[in-house]
């Protein structure tokens, strides 16, 4: 009997939690699909975004979650994405938040504060593993490098499906200069780059990256990789290219699927 309970768990939806700098979002994540069950539900980030705030906050999204017909069951695991180095639990980096979260142990925290076991996962890696199991990444064997284009460059390094984590290759120094303050999305309308203009820096970036790590595949995310096709079809690489497909709910399946597998609740 427990050997069927126990299957019973496996794939079972789970919550997950993306933290960003603007807003907190939330969803049910099915763990077959990678998709939402029901719609997302955001709160605004609180300003300043301290530890206590934000948690108190993370714990409202939880609420609302919890309370739909599909949530999962009571006291099951969280998974939470968090914008900045996460080792041990503990944050390392704090850019787009308060900066009292350096050295917060951001698990305790959290599962002191919801009542049930949490894991915090830097916001790429979740997103690169999302679209690595579920995306463009799905059945791709060897090296595959998610890098998101926004206000910086974000990326996640999966290895035969699983997360190298806190790979931050977007401060590669390239030419003399940390590789996100020339070739993310905000540095092209801050430069007033054409297309055609920031063709050539991201060119000087994947070559260099590729140069490094020789990936299987390159999947590129962030606001932008909507606009793919002005600038990917102009990169000469070796490697395939391609837009991610999660878009805005990677983070939320990936931070579901992270503590899925921790959990041993995924295969």
């Amino acid at each position: 009997m427990a050997k069927k309970d126990e299957k019973s768990h496996k794939n079972a939806p789970l919550i997950g939690i993306d933290i960003g700098g603007t807003g907190i979002k939330g969803g049910i994540v099915d763990l077959k699909k990678g998709k939402l069950l029901g719609e997302r539900f955001r709160v605004p980030t609180p300003q300043p975004a301290t530890p206590e705030a934000v948690a108190e906050a993370v714990a409202l999204v939880v609420a609302e979650l919890s309370a739909r017909p599909e949530a999962p069951e009571a006291g099951s695991p969280v998974g939470v994405t968090f914008p900045g180095i996460i080792q041990h639990g503990v944050v390392h980096s704090a850019a787009n938040v308060d900066k009292s979260w350096l050295d917060t142990d951001i698990d305790a925290l959290l599962t002191a504060r919801l009542g049930r076991p949490v894991e915090v996962i830097n916001d790429a890696d979740a997103a690169g593993l999302a679209e690595a199991r579920y995306g463009a990444g799905a059945g791709v064997s060897g090296t595959v490098l998610v890098i998101t284009l926004g206000t910086g460059i974000g990326s996640a390094f999966i290895f035969d499906g699983k997360l190298v984590p806190n790979a931050e290759l977007g401060h590669l120094e390239i030419d003399g200069f940390d590789a996100e303050s020339k070739a993310s999305a905000v540095a092209r309308e801050r430069d007033g780059l054409t297309w055609d203009e920031y063709s050539v820096l991201l060119q000087r970036y994947f070559s260099h990256v590729e140069f490094l790590f020789s990936p299987e595949l390159f999947i590129v995310g962030g606001g932008i990789s909507k606009r793919a096709d002005e600038y990917l079809p102009n990169l000469k690489l070796r490697t395939p290219i391609v837009p991610a497909v999660l878009r805005n709910e990677a983070g939320i399946v990936g931070a579901a699927l992270e503590i899925a597998i921790k959990h041993q609740l995924s295969k």
